[in-house]
């Protein structure tokens, strides 16, 4: 089959890529550390290690992404089929080794899929006339994150171990991948043979988009890590702070969804930056007052913000810069956002094991968030690109 699939084939398409690259290659991790830390297999500090590890490999991604020069549509289901493997090898072994290895496989391949899916499929969208499906496409991360939450609070009702997490939700990913590379058809991640000029291959980063959207991703990051353990110490219950995590991703999957409707009243940049206040208090609250109220309060303004964030900031990408210099601009984003969050887990957890408290780090990352959006306040770049 040559021809192109339909936009709401291609929004599904890159819905359910995003749900299980990143809804459970990059977001299970968080709502089952509690369970391995209960099981006395990681300690806070341990697991703030593998979570940083795995964001150094979405660093790593995210910098080779936009110099590859294979077939997207390879790389896209070799990353899937990588993302699977290394899941289900958290299941089958306790070796720390083999564990850093798989969060760092699983975060290098994540990269890769978002970079591909925010480069081809928001761009084939908006060239449809249906950028109204970019918020479907992107809340297929809050969608999985959601599934990955809700498949761990059921699992945790019914005392399941950990290693069978793991395994159950690598064997769905892969399951998923079988399913994708059976209906993905035409040209929807070919390469273009000569995209944009001369002009266009010259021109250099948007740095005023580059440093707020790595300060958020050191923001986000923490409650994103450790939000049920926050919850936890608030409320012992699984089946009450297991709550927590399956509502932030519900919250990314809906706020994609609302704000492709705030686009047509507001600029990318406007609902970023509006965005990035309320994370920023999504943070700072619950540093204030840690009660199970409050830490809900902020995990759902993080997670109602962050992937407003992202797909605010791509689409921003996608018309400041010409089609040959789009994936370069998305890959360096990408990276500061990953580089953000190599650092963010390391120091909530050391300060965690410091001083048995989040407070400090939250206070942190909410100043950053806010400090960090200055060079988009006072930058002037603007295009009249038709990708919104």
């Amino acid at each position: 089959m040559t021809s192109n699939p339909s936009p709401v084939h291609t929004a599904w398409i890159g819905f359910a890529t995003l749900a299980f690259s990143m809804g459970i290659g990059r977001f299970a991790f968080t709502p089952i550390l509690p369970i391995m830390q209960a099981e006395g297999l990681v300690s806070i500090g341990e697991g703030g290690l593998l979570a940083s590890v795995h964001f150094v490999g979405y660093a790593m991604g995210a910098w080779l992404a936009g110099r590859l020069t294979s077939s997207p549509r390879t790389l896209l289901f070799a990353s899937l089929i990588s993302i699977a493997l290394s899941t289900i090898a958290m299941g089958l072994t306790n070796i720390n080794a083999v564990w850093l290895l798989a969060r760092w496989i699983a975060g290098l391949c994540s990269a890769f899929v978002l970079v591909i899916v925010s480069t081809y499929v928001v761009k084939h969208l908006a060239e449809l006339g249906r950028a109204d499906l970019q918020g479907g496409v992107f809340a297929g991360v809050g969608g999985g994150t959601a599934l990955a939450g809700f498949a761990c609070l059921g699992m945790m009702a019914l005392a399941t171990a950990s290693w069978l997490i793991w395994l159950l939700l690598g064997l769905a990913t892969l399951a998923a991948a079988a399913v994708l590379f059976a209906t993905i058809c035409g040209r929807l991640f070919e390469r273009a043979n000569d995209a944009g000029t001369d002009g266009d291959r010259r021109a250099s980063l948007a740095w005023h988009l580059v440093i707020p959207y790595g300060a958020m991703g050191a923001g986000y990051i923490i409650p994103a890590t450790y939000l049920p353990i926050m919850a936890q110490q608030s409320i012992s219950s699984p089946l009450l702070f297991g709550w927590v995590w399956p509502a932030f991703g519900t919250a990314a999957a809906l706020s994609t969804l609302i704000a492709a409707r705030l686009h047509k009243s507001y600029s990318n940049r406007q609902i970023w930056i509006a965005s990035q206040l309320v994370m920023a208090f999504g943070l700072i609250l619950p540093a204030l007052w840690p009660q199970i109220v409050f830490v809900t309060i902020g995990g759902l303004c993080v997670g109602g913000t962050f992937m407003v964030i992202t797909m605010a900031g791509l689409k921003e990408a996608h018309q400041i810069t010409g089609a040959a210099s789009t994936q370069h601009q998305i890959a360096a984003m990408t990276t500061a956002f990953a580089l953000g969050q190599i650092i963010g887990p390391l120091l909530a957890g050391w300060a965690y094991d410091i001083m048995q408290s989040f407070t400090y780090p939250l206070l942190l990352g909410g100043i950053i968030l806010v400090i960090s959006l200055a060079p988009m306040l006072t930058s002037t770049e603007t295009s009249d690109r038709p990708i919104a």
